[in-house]
């Protein structure tokens, strides 16, 4: 519901995308992607194949993304590289400091070393917010694919 694809968009077979999702200009989805809520994609933009990307995760323009992206992720670059969270989505969601606050943390801990392991400690945390218990539920879930790391 209430997606906005632009010109030139191309979405392959059995692909699922959410609501509230944005592909600009000439975005390609590969098949079998899945595109979780509140995505947003940039122009000339490619998923690969069998790709997940994340409630709330900005792709940026001319950016190829060939492995998952947690929810919330910022990913630009020819290569595709998760550079930090969409801040401003987020912000534009009403998401308050100590929200913010919370995945900044998660991310920091995602740097250090292997991603699933440090996702598994981190969830080990009792107190999670929606939002970090989304993202740890997304990185520890079944996927098909790797996902794309901090740099």
């Amino acid at each position: 519901d209430d997606c906005l694809i632009m010109a030139g968009a191309h979405v392959a077979h059995d692909c699922r995308i959410g609501n509230h999702v944005i592909l600009v200009n000439n975005a390609a989805l590969a098949g079998h992607c899945v595109i979780e809520d509140e995505v947003i994609l940039g122009g000339l933009s490619g998923v690969h194949q069998f790709v997940r990307v994340g409630r709330g995760a900005m792709i940026g323009a001319l950016t190829m993304v060939t492995a998952d992206v947690i929810p919330y992720g910022l990913v630009q670059g020819p290569r595709g590289t998760l550079d930090g969270l969409n801040l401003v989505g987020l912000k534009r969601r009403g998401l308050d400091r100590g929200g913010i606050a919370a995945l900044r943390d998660l991310f920091g801990a995602l740097s250090d070393g292997n991603f699933r392991e440090s996702a598994r400690q981190a969830a080990e945390v009792a107190d999670a917010t929606p939002q970090v218990r989304e993202v740890l539920d997304f990185i520890l879930g079944p996927s098909d694919r790797s996902f794309l790391t901090p740099r």
